[in-house]
């Protein structure tokens, strides 16, 4: 392997491309780390470390999902959320606006302008966002008093800065991600993602294990609520089982044979060869996983308002019920929502008209099934099929963390960054980038970091 490694710098490509790459990421950590300067930070790291549900588990669960810092409210705090939800609007709008689906099948030129228009809806998105982020430092007395009125208000010029700082902050992580895409190794909006869940990774890491160990030594059975030798073993062995099972749904296929028809040029006959179509199990990648826990959120945040400002025993049952941890009724609503947006975005990605269609145009046919009409729904009738697995995978590896957490005593921060969402976003990440190493690799007659030998 490190052989392997070796190579890689050789190749002065290559290690340029790397090297890029990771200088990139050590300036959006730079960011990461750097605060409005309205912002009173003792007090922003004292309201989440007390806060416990509602509108603290809001806003960690979006910033793992988004490369940012809202418990910092850093000039990256809105990290590129704003740029997914444009993408994904766009993405949406695609499927049933008819301009932009034209748009769509124009190819390169197409493509730049909807990217043109995602960039002009990210900031607009950004404005917004960052506008009631704002308020919310201000409703909950995070600003230092030197910025404050004689009021006890915020004065307008420095809302104003506050909310451009934090839009440049989005447009420029947006920019990173563009400068990674075109001359850096990898996907970059997905690396700037995958780097703020390392970065997380590490301190709970400290905290949950090392800390404690330290602390009370390790000893089977442990007292309760510290971390014994079969706690360290379970976390160790739910490591190892998510990661293999996420290589093996990632690399997952049901791949259909097809036929290409036969032609006779001269005296020659030409194409008849067999082929295969892949079709991938996980489709929609984690995008259910993070729809979905999103929105679970939401009924959370809402009961605990109304349990909180009403006396009335109706609110507390709910809010109890939607609470993250051993609650069922979560825990059924989670899966059946994953296998919902699972079956929602493989309908928005995949179409088996298209690809019918571009079967047909280059002469190629599944065996058994008259091009047309008959193969779309043979290839929608097997992607059904295959979503009903990949969703089922989904749904395992967003409900052990918090199985594991309930029953287990684990800390969810600890059980979630270890076994759950989090590390299928990094594993899928990172498999995505040694395999575009990898490319690059064998293009030269080398071995890839994947090969035996």
């Amino acid at each position: 392997m490190w052989e392997k490694i070796r190579v890689i710098f050789t190749i002065p490509e290559l290690r340029q491309k790397v090297l890029l790459t990771l200088g990139l990421l050590a300036i959006y950590r730079v960011g990461w780390q750097i605060p409005l300067p309205i912002v009173d930070t003792e007090g922003m790291t004292a309201f989440f470390k007390g806060g416990t549900g509602g509108l603290a588990d809001l806003l960690n669960q979006i910033s793992v999902f988004s490369a940012s810092q809202l418990s910092q409210a850093t000039i990256f705090g809105l990290g590129i959320m704003p740029y997914i939800s444009a993408s994904i609007i766009f993405q949406l709008l695609g499927s049933v606006y008819p301009p932009l689906e034209k748009l769509q099948k124009e190819g390169e030129s197409g493509r730049k302008k909807i990217n043109e228009y995602t960039r002009y809806a990210t900031v607009i998105i950004c404005i917004g966002q960052s506008w009631f982020y704002v308020g919310f430092l201000i409703q909950n007395n995070l600003i230092h008093d030197q910025f404050l009125s004689a009021g006890g208000s915020l004065p307008f010029t420095w809302q104003l800065v506050g909310v451009m700082t934090m839009t440049a902050g989005t447009v420029f992580l947006m920019w990173l991600g563009e400068q990674i895409d075109e001359y850096g190794i990898g996907n970059g909006i997905s690396l700037l993602i995958m780097a703020g869940i390392l970065a997380r990774m590490f301190p709970v890491l400290y905290q949950d294990i090392i800390l404690p160990i330290s602390e009370t030594g390790l000893a089977l059975g442990g007292v309760r609520g510290t971390i014994g030798v079969e706690k360290l073993f379970l976390l160790t062995v739910l490591f190892v089982g998510v990661v293999l099972g996420i290589v093996l749904i990632t690399q997952g296929q049901r791949r259909i044979p097809t036929q290409s028809a036969k032609h006779v040029r001269g005296r020659r006959v030409y194409g008849g060869t067999r082929q295969y179509l892949p079709l991938r199990i996980n489709q929609a990648g984690v995008m259910p996983i993070i729809f979905a826990s999103s929105l679970l959120l939401f009924p959370s945040v809402i009961f605990q308002y109304f349990a909180s400002h009403y006396s009335s025993s109706f609110w507390g049952p709910l809010e109890e019920a939607f609470r993250r941890g051993d609650s069922w009724i979560y825990n059924v609503t989670y899966v059946v929502l994953i296998y919902f947006f699972c079956y929602f975005w493989t309908a928005i990605s995949f179409n088996p008209k298209d690809m019918s269609d571009n079967l047909k145009n280059y002469g190629t046919f599944i065996p058994g099934y008259r091009p047309g009409r008959r193969t779309a729904d043979y290839l929608e009738k097997v992607m059904v099929r295959i979503t009903y697995v990949g969703a089922g995978f989904l749904a395992v590896v967003a409900i052990v963390p918090t199985v594991l957490s309930a029953m287990a005593e684990v800390p969810y921060d600890l059980s979630s960054f270890y076994g759950g969402t989090s590390l299928l976003i990094a594993v899928s990440v990172a498999f995505d980038v040694v395999q575009k190493v990898d490319s690059h690799l064998v293009m030269r007659n080398y071995k890839g970091l994947l090969e035996k030998g």
